[in-house]
């Protein structure tokens, strides 16, 4: 969605995949060391109703991390046991973007994460307060984006108007409900490409050494 350069004041952002490297390609190399045909894993997700069922019930907290697994195990015939922390054992924090966070927080942009979450303590909950006025994590609400309540709590707890805020998520359609609320998005890919772009939205610089203009 287009807006205006420098009219934003309000950032919501996913953490999984945009604020860390990426989570596909970390599930790729641990299916791949733990003899787990990747195309399996992804299959699953976008074919198999009970699979998907038991994502949504993850993410939503209705089901734990651990219940998760097993059953989850079991659709892929594999032994559950460190299933999750294997499939997130690759994932690590994208400092440029972490760090373009922090930078907008301290510049008085209105900041709020908004999650999905595959258990609630995998976030560095210590970073929360310099990161983000608001946080909203699916396992924590009982609801899961796309749902659109998942983006108005964001901007609500960000303290600021979903028309004044920017969306970044690294899912498309993820998107669209931030979209059909007035937002500002950006479909994550990399830092190099989102920063510059919250750059050019916000109007403030994100980057050591960098100035907007």
């Amino acid at each position: 969605m287009e807006a205006n350069e420098g009219s934003l004041s309000g950032l919501l952002i996913d953490w999984g995949g945009v604020l860390t490297t990426n989570l596909f390609a970390s599930f790729h190399a641990y299916c791949l060391a733990a003899g787990i045909d990747p195309q399996a894993l992804a299959g699953r997700f976008r074919r198999d109703p009970e699979a998907r069922d038991l994502l949504i019930a993850l993410e939503t907290g209705a089901l734990g991390e651990s219940e998760f697994e097993v059953q989850f195990a079991a659709l892929l015939e594999v032994e559950p046991d460190g299933l999750v922390d294997g499939l997130f054992a690759g994932v690590q924090p994208d400092v440029a973007m972490v760090e373009a966070v922090r930078r907008a927080h301290a510049a008085g942009v209105r900041t709020a994460l908004v999650s999905n979450s595959w258990g609630v303590h995998r976030y560095p909950h210590d970073m929360f307060d310099e990161l983000f006025d608001g946080v909203v994590i699916s396992g924590e609400e009982g609801i899961r984006k796309p749902a659109t309540r998942m983006y108005e709590l964001g901007a609500e707890r960000a303290g600021a108007a979903t028309g004044d805020c920017v969306f970044v998520d690294d899912l498309p359609f993820n998107l669209t409900p931030a979209e059909e609320l007035g937002m500002a998005t950006v479909h994550h890919t990399s830092a190099e490409t989102t920063i510059p772009e919250l750059e050019r939205l916000l109007d403030i610089p994100l980057r050591t050494g960098e100035a907007v203009g």
